[in-house]
């Protein structure tokens, strides 16, 4: 029944893989730099890492906006969102994954009559304007110094291609496992209350309930990466704007940045410890910051090549993407209270936390499914590495040779 209830936080990290991570690679694959196959490798296995690494810090802050006090609800609120997603996608929209689950939590706080921290609320709105914002920024600046290296090192252009090609797999590995540290929040985090697993000791970790949650999301993440995100990275990567293959690079590592930031505790605690604001930890909008960076790099090189038409259905897409989620999230507790008899929350008097307000049971066999499941990743990440690393070896003495028969032409 547990397993039951937790099908619809797989679904919505399936939906987010098919949308929102396909952004980390989105610039790559559609500048003709990187495969799709590669790029789905690489960021299933970074996301994975980031997930369950760094995944804790975000998580936090839903659970401000919205305790979630039953199974049920969590599973709704999920389902909700994740066909939101999933209806975005379809229309080849990058919609917010953190907004459906948002707007999700709002109706589950609308329905029980929980009120919505409004200081958490606008924590996390801010964010969506203020990610775009930032990823333009640090995309513009990003951009003026790798063409002023490339002038100045007079490289190649051969070369120079060889090098942007093996940049954009390395921050892009770096961007995937940013996601999955920021992005996991959105997938499993209104399910943590609810679960309360024994830790899993692997020898060289102890997983604790909560990452075990993140591993089981990251799986899912990574399907969805594998399996249904190619037409969303086409959209991101080619038709915005046209994107340069140093481009491309910049807007990878811009946004991997934006990410990575927001979902470092350590990096928050620094800022602290110097007398500056904290960062807060929130989940970030990966397909907000990845449409400013890419908008960064299109106003630097001029607004004639941004597609405005494209944005517009996109920025429509991002307004929706709550309304629509709530609106479901809503209604479907409605139908799950009352036509099916499942408890979907109810309202918390007093301080009392979503933890206190559960009556969970410790369930080792669910530790014991989650080993299996870390074991299955590994495997298919070590045959996945493999596999690249032969791949890579071919590619590159292909390249000597082409490169070698050009200079000979040349003489």
């Amino acid at each position: 029944m547990i397993l039951l209830f937790l099908t619809s936080g797989l679904f919505l990290g399936w939906s987010l893989g098919a949308n929102d991570a396909s952004n980390v690679f989105g610039s790559a694959v559609g500048s003709k730099m990187v495969t799709f196959r590669k790029a789905a490798i690489i960021a299933s296995v970074a996301v994975i890492l980031g997930a369950v690494l760094q995944g804790a810090g975000a998580s936090h802050t839903l659970g401000k906006l919205g305790a979630v006090n039953a199974i049920g609800g969590a599973f709704t609120l999920a389902l909700a969102a994740a066909i939101t997603v999933y209806i975005m996608t379809k229309f080849s929209l990058p919609v917010s994954t953190t907004q459906a689950i948002v707007g999700a939590i709002i109706g589950w706080n609308l329905f029980t009559g929980n009120k919505t921290d409004s200081g958490t609320l606008t924590k996390i709105v801010i964010t969506w304007i203020s990610g775009p914002v930032i990823g333009a920024a640090f995309a513009i600046l990003l951009f003026i110094l790798i063409i002023k290296i490339k002038k100045a090192s007079r490289i190649h252009l051969f070369r120079f291609e060889s090098f942007i090609k093996t940049g954009l797999i390395i921050v892009g590995a770096f961007g995937a496992y940013s996601l999955g540290a920021n992005n996991i929040a959105n997938v499993m985090g209104i399910f943590i209350p609810s679960f309360n697993l024994d830790p899993l000791d692997l020898g060289f970790i102890v997983l604790s309930s909560s990452q075990q949650l993140f591993l089981a999301g990251g799986i899912a993440i990574a399907l969805g990466i594998i399996t249904y995100s190619k037409k969303v990275m086409e959209t991101i990567g080619g038709n915005i704007v046209e994107l340069s293959p140093e481009g491309a690079m910049v807007v990878v590592l811009a946004q991997s940045l934006v990410l990575f930031v927001f979902s470092s505790s350590g990096l928050s605690e620094f800022f602290q410890k110097i007398g500056l604001p904290p960062i807060p930890m929130v989940p970030v909008s990966s397909s907000q910051v990845i449409v400013g960076c890419v908008i960064g790099i299109g106003l630097y090189k001029g607004a004639r090549n941004i597609n405005f038409r494209l944005l517009g259905e996109i920025a429509i897409g991002w307004l929706s993407t709550p309304v629509i989620s709530g609106l479901l999230a809503f209604f479907s507790l409605f139908f799950m209270k009352n036509l099916f008899g499942i408890e979907v929350g109810h309202k918390i008097k007093g301080a009392v936390s979503a933890q206190e307000a559960l009556t969970v049971s410790t369930n080792s066999g669910m530790s014991e499914l989650f080993k299996y499941l870390l074991l299955g990743t590994i495997i298919i990440g070590i045959v996945a590495s493999l596999l690249y690393y032969f791949y890579e070896r071919k590619k590159n003495r292909e390249f000597r040779m082409a490169e070698e028969k050009f200079w000979k032409n040349m003489k």
